[in-house]
């Protein structure tokens, strides 16, 4: 029913792939990234490398999967996984994932997929990011598809049934693995939240009872964490204009943030598989409040499995004014923070005050949602 319209949203095929990498290594953007990353002398190498790829497997292998390390080597203090041990190469799992990077939550995905010998995943992308021929041509060649987000209501239910058919078409019939953020876009307040329009977008597709249409699609909640939060300046800003009015995106705005979050410092960088959900754990939801009790199910396992950093037990404890994580950090780590906080606020234009908590914000809540999230357990445990 839906194959024709599968043509304007799936990514590019092997057959397709060579063409598309010779127009990418054509593209002035593209050859900034390599001046980045790497000595002019290895550039003809990496061009000529790219010019000669046949299939999505080899540009993962061969080009992307050494691209992302090196920016992981190059702008973090280092990378650590958990969780992998949970899964098989052998299943094809939809990964819901908090969302903190455009492009690196699901390209270090992929790159440790590929690393340990699973097959990596397709990618949900937004339309809005493929309004740029680089952009379009690098996300169709690493398996990324199309997610229509603008339109009148009526546009927007129909491409929400094509989307919910094709990734239940890439899973149950192609076995390919999907990765998709819990939310429409990313996470602006460190307040990871798995969206309820979400769940319910990819029961559409289903034709069986809800427990099966969710159960045949081997969900794994992912939690990525950065140390320092990418795109943090420019996250405060959005929504601090937000208070006062409708934020509009300038033109280039998306691209700019991209490579910001590809070039910026990190920290340290923590990528979290939960365990597959299991139909066991689906039967134990109530039929009134399925989707709901889904969703703060997943949200649970995203916030406990999100690796907590010095920058978060700071700022929680900076912005409830008290000393509670005062064990997690020294003084010298409080006072670095504090500095890059004064330094990255001092740019932004507006009321310190409201920026000030702003920021805070952005770091301290996902321990507010791991303590509130620990609680809710105990509490459920003890009833």
């Amino acid at each position: 029913m839906f194959q024709k319209e599968f043509e304007d949203i799936r990514p590019y095929n092997d057959s397709e792939i060579n063409a598309a990498l010779n127009r990418l290594t054509n593209y002035p953007q593209f050859k900034n990234v390599l001046q980045y990353l790497y000595p002019e002398s290895e550039h003809s190498k990496i061009i000529n490398l790219l010019n000669n790829i046949q299939t999505i497997y080899d540009l993962q292998s061969k080009f992307m999967r050494k691209l992302v390390f090196d920016v992981v080597a190059k702008t973090s203090s280092g990378l650590s996984i958990t969780g992998l041990e949970h899964l098989s190469p052998k299943i094809p799992y939809l990964f819901i994932s908090n969302h903190r990077d455009i492009v690196l939550d699901s390209a270090i995905l992929q790159a440790v997929l590929n690393e340990n010998n699973f097959p990596t995943t397709e990618i949900t992308f937004g339309s809005n990011l493929m309004s740029f021929p680089l952009i379009v041509d690098f996300g169709k060649a690493n398996r990324m598809f199309k997610v229509n987000r603008s339109g009148n209501p009526r546009e927007i239910l129909a491409n929400s049934k094509i989307l919910s058919a094709y990734i239940r078409h890439v899973i149950t019939e192609k076995k390919v693995s999907v990765w998709i953020a819990q939310r429409n876009g990313r996470t602006k307040d460190g307040n990871d939240k798995t969206e309820i329009a979400l769940l319910k977008m990819l029961n559409m597709s289903g034709k069986k009872s809800i427990i099966e249409n969710f159960n045949e699609m081997n969900i794994v909640p992912v939690s990525v964490s950065y140390e320092i939060e990418p795109c943090d300046a420019e996250k405060v800003r959005e929504l601090y204009i937000s208070l006062h009015q409708k934020y509009e995106k300038k033109p280039g705005e998306d691209i700019a943030n991209i490579i910001k979050g590809i070039t910026q410092p990190k920290g340290r960088i923590h990528l979290a598989f939960g365990k597959p959900v299991t139909s066991e754990t689906l039967f134990s939801f109530s039929r009134d409040n399925f989707i709901k009790e889904f969703s703060f199910y997943i949200d649970k396992i995203i916030y406990s499995n999100y690796k907590l950093w010095t920058s978060n037990f700071i700022a929680y404890d900076l912005a409830y004014g008290n000393n509670i994580y005062s064990g997690k950090y020294t003084h010298q780590q409080k006072q670095k923070f504090l500095n890059y906080k004064n330094e990255t606020l001092v740019k932004i234009e507006g009321n310190q005050e409201k920026l000030n908590t702003i920021f805070l914000n952005l770091y301290a809540n996902p321990v507010k949602n791991f303590e509130n999230s620990s609680q809710k357990s105990m509490e459920k445990k003890n009833n």
